[in-house]
């Protein structure tokens, strides 16, 4: 494609604020082996979300997590309700969302010469405008078979929204774009844009714009209310104090008034949680849980991971952790002795936190 038509098409359509592009005039193509690899990898990531629920639930339950054989790790629940509000906290554990889980889900993929390794499962993804913007200008112009396709993003976004709807039900869907997130809210416009052009009823608004009355959430249209049925949540949830009507979003959805996806459980949004998987003592629980495929893709693509708890260890004790000059640590402070292939590693905040989210808080060890 012509790096002219190819500006051309990125000035007429503005997808991020503030954001300038590097552009390529051919599409990033896949092999058949990497394809059939990011939809393995997709399946296991499912089945480890539904694993993860059970999880939190027998931990936060303070129940044993095995069939035969004793394993209660009430810490697991510690960890992913640290400085979580307790209303969210008792909204995760309700059992108006028991099952949610975020309708998308992408797992964030470096390719490396190892293959395809996972370091974030992402609830609340930007890019699904860009990358259906991309599909199109690419697909267009190399001829192939993706505009109007019934199995694109865009098309599987609209259904995965919708899904617990009657086929023949046109729901009003609200893409709602906090402050925070507002660099995405370009592309979530586009893709409003898209689905309004076949009739569907999908517009973006600002948490402001939504307004309980009675017993539903509405949003003024051309000075009409109209009821929402579906609230796509892209703010992260540390934001949640800057969304006016957070409280009664969380009523409506406990009483099933609304449907917000994703859900507004913060213990599927923890960064913490690859490091659970790799964690010892919860190894005996993965392989019982998920699947026998899933778990052998999840031991191949999620990169080795710790959480870093500054807790102080009684004497004798040593972390889980990586190893500094050939052993085990006692305190994550002796990292700053450790060698620089020894700290080749990244360090990112998993919390309830403005900094947890995007690349604010990446740090790479070896710098």
């Amino acid at each position: 494609m012509e790096f002219a038509a190819l500006q051309e098409a990125f000035a007429a359509q503005e997808l991020f604020e503030d954001k300038t592009w590097r552009l390529s005039p051919e599409p990033f193509r896949l092999t058949p082996q990497q394809h059939a690899d990011i939809l393995q990898i997709g399946d296991a990531c499912l089945a480890f979300h539904n694993a993860l629920e059970f999880l939190y639930t027998k931990s936060s339950q303070g129940k044993n997590l095995l069939r035969n054989s004793p394993l209660v790790a009430q810490w697991v629940a510690d960890y992913l309700d640290r400085g979580k509000p307790e209303s969210l906290r008792e909204h995760a554990r309700s059992k108006a969302v028991k099952g949610q889980i975020p309708r998308v889900l992408r797992p964030d993929l470096l390719w490396t010469d190892d293959g395809f390794q996972v370091t974030e499962l992402d609830s609340v993804p930007g890019g699904i405008g860009l990358t259906g913007y991309l599909n199109q200008l690419y697909a267009k112009e190399f001829s192939e078979a993706l505009v109007g396709d019934s199995n694109s993003m865009l098309e599987n976004f609209y259904r995965a929204l919708v899904a617990h709807f009657p086929r023949n039900h046109s729901p009003f869907v609200a893409i709602v774009v906090s402050d925070e997130a507002a660099t995405y809210r370009p592309e979530m416009q586009w893709v409003a844009e898209q689905f309004q052009r076949t009739g569907r009823r999908v517009f973006v608004f600002h948490p402001e714009d939504l307004m309980p009355l009675g017993e539903a959430m509405c949003v003024d249209m051309d000075g009409n209310p109209q009821k929402v049925d579906v609230i796509y949540r892209f703010w992260e949830l540390f934001d949640l104090p800057n969304v006016p009507i957070a409280d009664f979003i969380l009523e409506m959805r406990r009483e099933q008034r609304v449907t917000v996806t994703p859900p507004m459980r913060p213990f599927q949004e923890e960064k913490l949680n690859l490091a659970l998987f790799h964690h010892h003592l919860l190894q005996d629980f993965w392989k019982e849980t998920l699947p026998k495929k899933a778990y052998r893709t999840l031991k191949r693509v999620i990169p080795p991971s710790w959480i870093m708890d500054p807790q102080v260890l009684p004497p004798g004790a040593v972390l889980e952790g990586p190893l500094v000059g050939g052993k085990l640590m006692h305190s994550w402070e002796q990292l700053k002795n450790a060698s620089q292939k020894e700290r080749n590693l990244i360090l990112k905040i998993s919390g309830f936190h403005e900094k947890a989210w995007g690349e604010r808080s990446v740090v790479l060890g070896s710098d």
